[in-house]
Protein backbone atom coordinates (compact mmCIF):
# COMPACT_ATOMS: atom_id res chain seq x y z
CA UNK A 1 0.00 0.00 0.00
CA UNK A 2 1.53 3.35 -0.78
CA UNK A 3 1.84 6.38 1.71
CA UNK A 4 -0.86 8.99 1.76
CA UNK A 5 -0.14 12.06 -0.12
CA UNK A 6 -0.49 15.06 2.40
CA UNK A 7 -0.02 19.33 1.89
CA UNK A 8 1.05 21.38 4.55
CA UNK A 9 -0.95 24.14 4.93
CA UNK A 10 1.18 26.13 6.53
CA UNK A 11 1.87 28.06 3.38
CA UNK A 12 -1.79 28.23 2.68
CA UNK A 13 -2.59 29.98 5.99
CA UNK A 14 -4.06 33.06 3.89
CA UNK A 15 -6.93 30.96 3.08
CA UNK A 16 -9.48 30.13 5.49
CA UNK A 17 -9.47 26.24 5.76
CA UNK A 18 -13.22 26.21 4.75
CA UNK A 19 -11.74 27.36 1.65
CA UNK A 20 -8.55 25.42 1.41
CA UNK A 21 -9.94 22.06 1.24
CA UNK A 22 -11.77 21.98 -1.73
CA UNK A 23 -9.04 23.06 -3.30
CA UNK A 24 -6.65 20.55 -1.43
CA UNK A 25 -8.66 17.98 -2.50
CA UNK A 26 -8.96 18.99 -6.49
CA UNK A 27 -5.34 19.00 -6.79
CA UNK A 28 -5.34 15.57 -5.66
CA UNK A 29 -3.76 15.17 -1.79
CA UNK A 30 -5.11 12.29 0.52
CA UNK A 31 -5.25 14.86 3.13
CA UNK A 32 -3.37 17.52 5.18
CA UNK A 33 -0.38 18.50 7.84
CA UNK A 34 -2.65 21.33 9.54
CA UNK A 35 -0.51 24.52 10.40
CA UNK A 36 -1.11 25.77 14.10
CA UNK A 37 -1.61 29.20 12.38
CA UNK A 38 -4.40 31.05 10.62
CA UNK A 39 -7.52 29.39 11.05
CA UNK A 40 -6.22 25.75 10.17
CA UNK A 41 -5.91 24.24 13.69
CA UNK A 42 -5.99 27.05 16.76
CA UNK A 43 -4.89 25.14 20.09
CA UNK A 44 -7.02 26.97 22.64
CA UNK A 45 -10.09 26.39 20.88
CA UNK A 46 -9.50 23.05 20.60
CA UNK A 47 -8.71 22.88 24.37
CA UNK A 48 -11.29 25.34 25.40
CA UNK A 49 -14.38 24.57 23.21
CA UNK A 50 -16.22 21.16 23.16
CA UNK A 51 -17.23 20.14 19.43
CA UNK A 52 -14.07 22.34 17.91
CA UNK A 53 -11.92 18.87 16.74
CA UNK A 54 -15.56 17.30 15.79
CA UNK A 55 -16.15 20.24 13.49
CA UNK A 56 -12.47 20.17 12.00
CA UNK A 57 -12.49 16.35 11.48
CA UNK A 58 -16.29 16.75 10.12
CA UNK A 59 -14.63 19.65 7.57
CA UNK A 60 -12.03 17.73 6.43
CA UNK A 61 -14.58 14.47 5.94
CA UNK A 62 -16.54 16.80 3.78
CA UNK A 63 -14.01 16.39 1.33
CA UNK A 64 -12.51 13.26 1.74
CA UNK A 65 -9.33 14.31 3.20
CA UNK A 66 -7.26 12.73 6.30
CA UNK A 67 -5.01 14.49 8.55
CA UNK A 68 -2.01 12.87 9.95
CA UNK A 69 0.11 15.46 11.75
CA UNK A 70 -0.39 18.95 13.18
CA UNK A 71 2.28 21.88 13.03
CA UNK A 72 3.61 24.50 15.57
CA UNK A 73 7.06 25.49 13.67
CA UNK A 74 6.09 29.40 14.44
CA UNK A 75 5.36 28.95 18.34
CA UNK A 76 8.20 26.40 18.39
CA UNK A 77 10.72 28.62 17.49
CA UNK A 78 10.42 30.97 20.25
CA UNK A 79 11.40 28.51 22.51
CA UNK A 80 15.06 28.80 22.74
CA UNK A 81 16.05 31.82 20.25
CA UNK A 82 17.12 35.06 21.25
CA UNK A 83 14.16 37.27 20.76
CA UNK A 84 14.01 40.48 18.99
CA UNK A 85 11.14 42.50 17.00
CA UNK A 86 11.11 39.67 14.20
CA UNK A 87 9.00 37.08 16.54
CA UNK A 88 6.23 39.56 16.98
CA UNK A 89 5.10 38.78 12.91
CA UNK A 90 5.43 35.03 13.81
CA UNK A 91 3.65 34.92 17.26
CA UNK A 92 0.62 34.48 18.45
CA UNK A 93 -0.87 38.12 20.89
CA UNK A 94 -0.81 35.77 23.93
CA UNK A 95 2.73 34.45 23.65
CA UNK A 96 4.21 37.77 22.47
CA UNK A 97 2.53 39.82 24.64
CA UNK A 98 4.89 42.75 26.11
CA UNK A 99 7.73 40.85 23.86
CA UNK A 100 10.29 41.02 26.99
CA UNK A 101 12.51 37.93 25.71
CA UNK A 102 12.25 35.42 29.04
CA UNK A 103 8.75 35.93 28.77
CA UNK A 104 7.97 35.18 25.55
CA UNK A 105 9.98 31.55 25.76
CA UNK A 106 8.30 30.80 28.86
CA UNK A 107 4.88 31.80 27.12
CA UNK A 108 6.18 30.06 23.83
CA UNK A 109 7.39 26.61 26.08
CA UNK A 110 3.48 26.48 27.96
CA UNK A 111 1.71 26.83 24.47
CA UNK A 112 3.90 23.85 22.77
CA UNK A 113 2.98 21.72 25.66
CA UNK A 114 -0.47 22.83 25.39
CA UNK A 115 0.35 21.78 21.71
CA UNK A 116 0.32 18.62 22.93
CA UNK A 117 -2.49 17.93 24.78
CA UNK A 118 -4.95 19.71 21.99
CA UNK A 119 -3.26 16.93 19.41
CA UNK A 120 -4.39 14.27 21.71
CA UNK A 121 -7.71 15.57 21.63
CA UNK A 122 -7.71 15.99 18.06
CA UNK A 123 -6.25 12.66 17.43
CA UNK A 124 -8.16 11.01 19.80
CA UNK A 125 -11.36 12.24 17.96
CA UNK A 126 -10.24 10.68 14.19
CA UNK A 127 -13.22 9.08 13.02
CA UNK A 128 -12.73 5.23 12.39
CA UNK A 129 -9.68 5.12 15.01
CA UNK A 130 -9.89 0.98 15.78
CA UNK A 131 -12.12 0.14 17.94
CA UNK A 132 -11.45 -0.16 21.45
CA UNK A 133 -7.80 2.64 21.35
CA UNK A 134 -8.53 4.91 23.37
CA UNK A 135 -4.90 6.78 22.18
CA UNK A 136 -4.74 7.25 18.13
CA UNK A 137 -1.01 7.87 16.66
CA UNK A 138 -0.65 11.61 16.56
CA UNK A 139 2.52 14.14 15.97
CA UNK A 140 3.31 17.75 16.05
CA UNK A 141 5.76 18.80 14.19
CA UNK A 142 8.16 21.95 14.58
CA UNK A 143 10.78 24.07 15.44
CA UNK A 144 12.72 24.65 18.79
CA UNK A 145 14.13 27.49 18.13
CA UNK A 146 18.25 28.00 19.38
CA UNK A 147 20.22 30.19 21.94
CA UNK A 148 23.65 30.03 19.18
CA UNK A 149 22.08 29.98 16.23
CA UNK A 150 24.25 33.29 16.26
CA UNK A 151 27.33 31.60 16.94
CA UNK A 152 27.27 29.49 13.79
CA UNK A 153 30.15 30.63 11.87
CA UNK A 154 32.26 30.32 15.51
CA UNK A 155 33.84 33.88 15.58
CA UNK A 156 34.45 35.63 17.73
CA UNK A 157 36.59 32.60 19.09
CA UNK A 158 33.54 30.03 19.95
CA UNK A 159 34.48 27.26 22.12
CA UNK A 160 32.86 23.99 22.33
CA UNK A 161 31.88 24.72 26.01
CA UNK A 162 29.98 27.76 24.48
CA UNK A 163 28.21 25.68 22.23
CA UNK A 164 27.39 22.98 25.10
CA UNK A 165 25.90 25.77 27.05
CA UNK A 166 23.11 26.00 23.88
CA UNK A 167 22.20 22.56 24.21
CA UNK A 168 21.74 22.43 27.79
CA UNK A 169 19.80 25.60 27.69
CA UNK A 170 17.40 23.81 25.25
CA UNK A 171 17.27 20.64 26.91
CA UNK A 172 16.12 22.66 29.83
CA UNK A 173 13.40 24.19 28.12
CA UNK A 174 12.58 21.45 26.08
CA UNK A 175 12.83 18.48 28.05
CA UNK A 176 9.51 19.61 30.30
CA UNK A 177 8.04 20.11 26.46
CA UNK A 178 8.31 16.86 26.04
CA UNK A 179 7.48 15.16 29.34
CA UNK A 180 4.05 16.69 28.69
CA UNK A 181 4.18 15.00 24.96
CA UNK A 182 5.05 11.44 26.53
CA UNK A 183 1.77 11.85 29.21
CA UNK A 184 -0.43 12.44 25.80
CA UNK A 185 1.30 10.00 24.22
CA UNK A 186 2.58 12.49 21.07
CA UNK A 187 5.74 12.79 19.54
CA UNK A 188 7.50 15.75 18.87
CA UNK A 189 9.04 16.34 15.38
CA UNK A 190 11.66 18.69 15.18
CA UNK A 191 12.29 19.86 11.27
CA UNK A 192 16.11 19.86 10.91
CA UNK A 193 16.46 23.11 9.48
CA UNK A 194 19.45 26.41 9.89
CA UNK A 195 17.71 28.28 12.76
CA UNK A 196 17.33 24.97 15.09
CA UNK A 197 18.99 23.54 17.62
CA UNK A 198 19.33 20.90 14.76
CA UNK A 199 20.67 21.63 11.15
CA UNK A 200 22.25 18.77 9.88
CA UNK A 201 23.39 15.44 10.90
CA UNK A 202 26.02 16.02 13.50
CA UNK A 203 23.79 18.89 15.59
CA UNK A 204 21.00 16.21 15.24
CA UNK A 205 22.74 13.64 17.28
CA UNK A 206 23.92 16.28 20.00
CA UNK A 207 20.43 17.56 20.11
CA UNK A 208 19.20 13.87 20.51
CA UNK A 209 22.05 13.45 23.20
CA UNK A 210 21.02 16.86 24.78
CA UNK A 211 17.47 15.42 25.53
CA UNK A 212 18.62 11.71 26.63
CA UNK A 213 17.01 10.34 23.80
CA UNK A 214 13.71 11.38 25.50
CA UNK A 215 11.47 8.66 23.44
CA UNK A 216 9.37 11.77 22.83
CA UNK A 217 11.71 13.67 20.43
CA UNK A 218 12.41 12.64 16.94
CA UNK A 219 11.89 14.64 13.36
CA UNK A 220 10.41 15.88 10.83
CA UNK A 221 12.30 14.85 7.70
CA UNK A 222 12.98 17.55 4.95
CA UNK A 223 15.55 17.22 2.76
CA UNK A 224 15.46 20.77 1.20
CA UNK A 225 17.24 22.12 4.57
CA UNK A 226 19.86 19.31 4.43
CA UNK A 227 20.92 19.16 0.52
CA UNK A 228 21.96 22.61 -0.31
CA UNK A 229 24.23 22.67 2.85
CA UNK A 230 25.67 19.63 1.01
CA UNK A 231 24.30 17.31 4.22
CA UNK A 232 23.99 13.94 2.72
CA UNK A 233 19.94 13.47 3.30
CA UNK A 234 19.77 10.05 2.65
CA UNK A 235 22.36 9.25 5.28
CA UNK A 236 20.36 10.84 7.86
CA UNK A 237 16.96 9.18 6.92
CA UNK A 238 19.57 5.95 7.39
CA UNK A 239 20.69 7.13 10.88
CA UNK A 240 17.61 8.43 12.30
CA UNK A 241 15.49 5.75 10.76
CA UNK A 242 13.39 4.91 13.87
CA UNK A 243 13.15 8.78 15.19
CA UNK A 244 11.98 10.27 11.82
CA UNK A 245 8.21 10.36 12.73
CA UNK A 246 6.86 12.30 9.78
CA UNK A 247 8.44 13.39 6.14
CA UNK A 248 8.05 16.49 4.13
CA UNK A 249 8.81 16.28 0.30
CA UNK A 250 10.21 19.77 -0.34
CA UNK A 251 12.77 20.65 -2.91
CA UNK A 252 15.96 22.72 -3.53
CA UNK A 253 17.88 23.27 -5.85
CA UNK A 254 21.84 24.49 -5.34
CA UNK A 255 24.65 26.01 -7.83
CA UNK A 256 22.12 28.49 -9.68
CA UNK A 257 23.09 31.34 -9.18
CA UNK A 258 25.77 33.88 -10.91
CA UNK A 259 28.74 33.83 -8.55
CA UNK A 260 28.21 36.60 -6.08
CA UNK A 261 25.93 34.80 -3.07
CA UNK A 262 26.86 31.63 -1.15
CA UNK A 263 25.29 29.14 1.36
CA UNK A 264 24.71 32.07 3.75
CA UNK A 265 22.51 33.64 0.93
CA UNK A 266 24.20 37.26 0.86
CA UNK A 267 21.35 38.99 2.63
CA UNK A 268 19.10 38.40 -0.70
CA UNK A 269 15.64 37.60 -1.00
CA UNK A 270 13.98 34.16 -2.45
CA UNK A 271 14.10 34.11 -6.23
CA UNK A 272 17.28 36.64 -6.66
CA UNK A 273 18.77 35.08 -9.55
CA UNK A 274 22.14 35.41 -8.14
CA UNK A 275 21.58 32.63 -5.07
CA UNK A 276 23.73 29.93 -5.03
CA UNK A 277 20.40 28.01 -3.89
CA UNK A 278 16.61 28.50 -3.57
CA UNK A 279 13.50 25.88 -2.93
CA UNK A 280 11.69 25.04 -5.47
CA UNK A 281 8.53 22.87 -6.56
CA UNK A 282 9.38 18.91 -6.45
CA UNK A 283 10.54 17.53 -9.01
CA UNK A 284 12.39 21.29 -10.28
CA UNK A 285 15.53 21.02 -7.97
CA UNK A 286 18.45 18.81 -7.25
CA UNK A 287 17.01 16.68 -4.40
CA UNK A 288 17.15 12.91 -5.80
CA UNK A 289 13.50 12.07 -4.15
CA UNK A 290 13.86 8.49 -5.25
CA UNK A 291 16.50 7.29 -3.61
CA UNK A 292 14.78 8.94 -0.43
CA UNK A 293 12.23 6.92 -1.21
CA UNK A 294 14.17 3.41 -1.08
CA UNK A 295 15.79 4.93 2.35
CA UNK A 296 12.58 5.72 3.62
CA UNK A 297 11.06 2.03 3.04
CA UNK A 298 14.62 0.45 4.07
CA UNK A 299 13.84 1.71 7.24
CA UNK A 300 9.98 1.23 7.49
CA UNK A 301 8.96 4.53 7.66
CA UNK A 302 5.06 4.27 6.68
CA UNK A 303 3.88 7.85 7.10
CA UNK A 304 2.80 10.47 4.58
CA UNK A 305 4.68 12.27 2.36
CA UNK A 306 3.80 15.74 2.96
CA UNK A 307 4.17 18.45 0.56
CA UNK A 308 5.71 21.22 1.90
CA UNK A 309 5.52 23.56 -1.57
CA UNK A 310 7.86 26.27 -1.52
CA UNK A 311 8.55 28.00 -5.16
CA UNK A 312 8.83 31.65 -5.71
CA UNK A 313 8.84 31.20 -9.35
CA UNK A 314 6.15 29.06 -9.88
CA UNK A 315 2.37 29.48 -9.66
CA UNK A 316 1.42 27.75 -6.33
CA UNK A 317 -1.79 25.91 -7.97
CA UNK A 318 -0.12 25.09 -10.65
CA UNK A 319 2.69 23.79 -8.15
CA UNK A 320 1.21 21.72 -5.68
CA UNK A 321 -1.18 20.28 -8.04
CA UNK A 322 1.90 18.98 -10.00
CA UNK A 323 3.33 18.13 -6.78
CA UNK A 324 1.28 15.67 -5.89
CA UNK A 325 1.09 14.01 -8.84
CA UNK A 326 5.06 13.85 -9.01
CA UNK A 327 5.12 12.52 -5.34
CA UNK A 328 2.15 9.92 -6.04
CA UNK A 329 4.16 8.75 -9.14
CA UNK A 330 7.37 8.56 -7.04
CA UNK A 331 6.65 6.94 -4.16
CA UNK A 332 6.06 2.29 -4.31
CA UNK A 333 5.54 -0.01 -1.30
CA UNK A 334 8.46 -2.07 -0.32
CA UNK A 335 8.65 -5.65 -1.57
CA UNK A 336 7.43 -8.33 0.45
CA UNK A 337 9.46 -11.03 -0.92
CA UNK A 338 12.89 -12.01 -2.28
CA UNK A 339 12.79 -10.94 -5.84
CA UNK A 340 14.71 -13.52 -6.74
CA UNK A 341 12.61 -16.02 -4.39
CA UNK A 342 10.61 -17.61 -7.72
CA UNK A 343 14.20 -19.05 -8.78
CA UNK A 344 14.21 -21.37 -5.56
CA UNK A 345 13.77 -24.76 -5.97
CA UNK A 346 11.21 -26.76 -4.24
CA UNK A 347 12.25 -29.18 -1.98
Amino acid sequence: MERTVTLFTGQWADLPLAELLPLVKKMGYDGVELACWGDHFEVDRALAEPGYVKKKWALLGKHGLSCHAISSHLVGQAVCDLIDERHQAILPADVWDDGKPEGVRQRAAAKMADTARAARIFFNARPGKKSGSNVSPAVVNGFTGSSIWHALYAFPPTSQAYLERGFVDFAKRWLPILDVFEEEKVNFALEVHPTEIAFDIASAKRALNAVKNHPRFGFNYDPSHLGYQGVDYVKFIRDFGDRIFHAHMKDVWWGHGDGTVGVFGGHTDFTDSRRFWDFRSPGHGDIQFEDIIVALNDVGYRGPLSVEWEDGRMDRIHGATEACAFVRKLDFAPNQAAFDAAFAKRK
